[in-house]
């Protein structure tokens, strides 16, 4: 069990005791500030109004016997979320965050919402006065939901917090599920203890080399693992200032993001690949100059395959507003270790390594034969602190690789998860793996392909995304990485590809959106209207000359022929909530004939 001294003789093994003794101690200092408007429009929290919300929540839960059961966490983005995360803490409730549900969504958000609140078995949905008002939609979806028992946090009496009893919890005790993002499977809820989160938690700060004057600035979605536990817990933990926006605020002008960094002269922030690459997209030269983010120490960048060509260009874009490249941090991580793995050294650049596209079985996976068309680059997500132990496993043989050769990466310390809630037989598969020749375990099988080279890890793909085609392996990631770029009409970051059976053999299919600017016209049809309803700014794309280049340019980078190409409309693409493609749902929809393709005009 990790504590945390705080201050000497005081040790603290929950993050319920870490806000206590900030609340009594820090009182009037600023925990938290939102961005309403992701600009000017703020509201904040200091560690004492925190603490005395959590407690008149957790009142409310302990009238109800609270303890143990669990809450269903239904919240915009804001600070109501984070009062509600606390008050479930300060009862013994159970959190159990999801994605909030949008009213014009609901058809795609609710199934899942409502799967998770069945296997979790929740008794409390958590939200604001403003969902509650419109909660008898959800339950036009299922009845049981009504069941329920449904608390406005928003508009409870903050004078319940006198009547809040401790609830003795310890390091050991459940603090929340974290539903996995369902990438390739259902959604399934991640056990995390007290112990993991303050584990982490340290790992993080270590890693990162955070300090109480370091400053967060955080767009990520407050209910997943990088932005509750990385945005929200980090700063809680170390006792610096954390400044939030809406990740809508976010996508819908990138912008906002560099200016909080550059108004707060935060030191720490990051995303996923594509904020990045959506940076260097949307902000002008002229608005990049008015920026400062010379203040920026530790970029993280995570969650999703991680560019080296995106993090090249938006080290040299906003390099004359003060960015350094060294600030760039790499780093991996998982719901299931709770979150952070490894991650790079601060202030030192990020490791790129070079490596065969089609590896002899024997030849090590950092190695390259330097021909630039059969090579792969792959940035290094740093290494591993504390107790954290990584090994590289034959997924089949479920012995350890040779150094360098690429398999399943094996997880095992403090940070690692309970298991699977209610899934007893995956949790043995998956959070208890021992090796087959030394009985060594257990072991975290992540499902992450990776390799060590000189103590660094590189992490290529997921097993079950892995295309092969003719016996030889395929990354999707990079051939999503040459669609985007093979036709300006194509929407970045909106490419799915998989491989199906068909003629007898594996086939691979493209599915990738149109940009919202454009729209798809037959061949000799480019001149005309934009389709009805639309605005006419939106320009022609040929579909034949779109396809062709897509064909092309998979088939010149991989020697690859594509069996189908699927162009869908903005939006279409599944993802999960960090902004990983789900690409098992987009074939099993594909396979369905539900992909939602867009109409050809003029065809």
């Amino acid at each position: 069990m990790t504590e945390l001294v705080i201050e000497p003789g005081k040790a603290c093994s929950t993050i319920v005791e870490i806000l206590r003794w900030r609340a009594l101690h820090q009182p009037g200092r600023r925990a938290y500030t939102f961005l309403v408007d992701g600009e000017t429009e703020e509201v904040s929290l200091t560690y004492a109004e925190l603490d005395r919300q959590a407690r008149a929540i957790a009142v409310k839960l302990q009238a109800t016997a609270g303890k143990g059961r669990r809450a269903l966490l239904l919240y915009p983005a804001g600070l109501e979320f984070i009062a509600a995360y606390m008050g479930c803490l300060y009862s013994g409730t159970v959190a159990v965050p999801v994605y909030p549900p949008h009213p014009a969504r609901l058809e795609r958000n609710m199934p899942r919402i409502l799967r998770i609140a069945r296997d979790a078995r929740t008794t409390f949905a958590l939200t604001t006065s403003a969902v509650m008002e419109r909660s008898d939609v959800f339950f036009n979806f299922a009845q049981e939901l009504r069941e329920m028992r449904w608390i406005a946090t928003d508009d409870l009496d903050e004078t319940l917090a006198h009547y809040w009893v401790d609830p003795g919890i310890s390091g050991s005790s459940l603090a929340f599920f974290q539903y996995t993002s369902g990438s390739t499977s259902a959604p399934r809820g991640v056990v995390l203890n007290h112990g993991n989160l303050l584990h982490n938690e340290r790992m993080i700060r270590q890693g990162m080399g955070q300090t109480p004057d370091s400053i967060v600035v955080g767009w990520l979605p407050m209910y997943h693992d990088m932005g509750l536990i990385g945005n929200v817990l980090q700063p809680l933990f170390v006792g610096y200032p954390c400044i939030l926006m809406s990740p809508v605020i976010f996508l819908q002008r990138p912008l906002r993001w560099l200016q909080a960094i550059s108004r707060f002269r935060a030191t720490t922030s990051g995303g996923p690949n594509f904020a990045f690459d959506l940076c260097v997209r949307k902000v002008t030269p002229e608005q990049r100059d008015l920026l400062d983010l010379s203040s920026w120490e530790v970029a993280f960048a995570g969650a999703e395959p991680i560019n080296h060509e995106t993090l090249d260009t938006f080290a040299g874009y906003f390099a004359p507003c003060g960015f350094r490249p060294e600030a760039l941090y790499p780093c991996y991580g998982l719901a299931e270790a709770t979150l952070f793995v490894s991650g790079g050294s601060k202030s030192e650049p990020h490791i790129v390594s070079s490596f065969s596209r089609f590896p002899a079985k024997q030849e090590p996976a950092g190695e390259s034969s330097g021909r630039i068309e059969e090579t792969r680059q792959l940035v290094g997500c740093g290494r591993t602190v504390l107790d954290q132990r990584v090994e590289i496993v034959d997924p089949h043989t479920l012995t350890r690789c040779a150094p360098g050769q690429e398999g399943e990466i094996w997880v095992s310390g403090a940070n690692i998860a309970r298991g699977y809630w209610n899934k007893e037989e995956e949790t043995e598969r998956v959070f208890r793996a021992c090796l087959a020749d030394t009985g060594e375990g257990p072991f975290l099988r992540t499902g992450d392909l990776g390799f060590l080279k000189n103590g660094e890890l590189f992490v290529s793909g997921r097993i079950k995304d892995l295309i092969i085609i003719d016996g030889t392996n395929h990354y999707p990631q990079d051939i999503e990485w040459t669609v985007d770029r093979s036709h300006p009409a194509l929407r970045a970051g909106g490419c799915a590809a998989f491989s199906i059976d068909a003629d007898g053999r594996e086939q691979l299919v493209v599915a990738v959106e149109i940009n919202p600017r454009h729209y798809p016209v037959s061949s000799g049809q480019k001149t005309g209207h934009a389709p009805q309803g639309n605005n006419n700014n939106r320009h022609p794309v040929d579909v034949g000359e779109a396809l062709r280049a897509i064909r092309g340019a998979i088939s010149g980078q991989y020697d690859l022929q594509t069996y189908d190409i699927v162009l869908l409309k903005a939006g279409s693409i599944f993802k999960t909530s960090s902004g990983k493609t789900r690409r098992h749902a987009c074939r099993a929809a594909y396979l369905k004939g539900t992909l939602n393709a867009l109409r050809v005009e003029g065809g």
